[in-house]
């Protein structure tokens, strides 16, 4: 039983190192040449970002306060700029950019909005992708979301509605 097995084994590993050779030699008749034709390349845009910053740091913020803050851009090439998406990388950061094409020599803004409700540290990325040259740009927004303080739960010296009054007699 162990011969069988083995001797079914070899052939089986024979048979595929025999059907995994698909190559031909050189002077096989067939058409060698025209297989080393690489991909066209596409051609390189001639629009440009330049961003007047890459990082907005809110600092310290209260919970609830305002968390809008604007990245202005131009494009410096030579054919409109179109930013085709805008994302950011939770749901709690907001983008909003242009939607009309950016002619050369113009600017704009990427507005991008992050949810104050929640307390904590701040550090996310919004990804613009476009038609530039230099590629997709990556915006970071950083900061702190302080806790909004507590209000006094309960008043003092303060009647409660619907107490009762004291009669005098």
């Amino acid at each position: 039983m162990k011969k069988l097995i083995f001797t079914l084994g070899l052939v089986a590993g024979l048979s595929a190192l025999t059907f995994a050779q698909d190559t031909h030699p050189a002077g096989d008749g067939h058409n060698h040449e025209g297989a080393a034709v690489a991909a066209p390349v596409a051609p390189t845009s001639l629009a440009d970002i330049k961003l007047d910053k890459m990082v907005h740091d809110y600092g310290n913020v209260q919970q609830g306060g305002n968390g809008e803050c604007e990245f202005k851009f131009t494009n410096n090439g030579k054919e409109p700029l179109v930013i085709t998406n805008c994302q950011g990388s939770c749901g709690c950061t907001v983008p909003v950019c242009p939607k009309e094409p950016i002619l050369p020599g113009k600017s704009g803004v990427i507005k991008v909005k992050y949810d104050t409700n929640r307390p904590g540290a701040i550090y996310k990325t919004v990804t613009v992708n476009s038609n530039a040259k230099s590629g997709n740009v990556v915006l970071t927004i950083k900061g702190n979301v302080e806790v909004k303080p507590v209000e006094q739960a309960f008043p003092e010296n303060a009647t409660p509605a619907g107490a009762p009054v004291e009669k005098k007699g």
